[in-house]
């Protein structure tokens, strides 16, 4: 039996809450559950200290016994200090602008300084 630590919706429509949860990884998502070590809440603010409830003693066993973790769970774990493994990955640079766009910008930002020395 393969185990993972992973996050089950509950909440009503478009008022996501996250039940984090030991479960067998060929169970539903928001099926049968072997035991509750957390929750998240993604409707409170990042920095909010509810937003992500962990049970620490337990999910050290879990680990310990070989349970691995969700990606997003993953990154709980590891601004929490339970687990060193994950690797942050960085955002995707899509929502730069692109080339032509950075090359005016900085002709923009020169012309503007020449224009306030003088």
């Amino acid at each position: 039996m393969s185990l993972k630590i992973r996050l089950s919706r509950a909440g009503s429509k478009k008022r996501p809450y996250y039940h984090i949860v030991i479960a067998d990884s060929r169970s539903p998502r928001d099926g049968r559950f072997i035991e509750k070590v957390g929750s998240y809440n993604p409707m409170l603010p990042a920095d909010h200290m509810d937003r992500v409830r962990l049970t620490n003693e337990r999910i050290t066993h879990w680990l310990s016994q070989g349970a691995k973790a969700t990606d997003r769970v993953a990154r709980f774990l590891g601004k929490a200090g339970l687990s060193d493994n994950f690797v942050y990955h960085e955002q995707p640079k899509q929502s730069l602008p692109k080339k032509k766009a950075q090359e005016r910008a900085e002709a923009a930002a020169k012309k503007n300084e020449t224009t306030a020395s003088v």
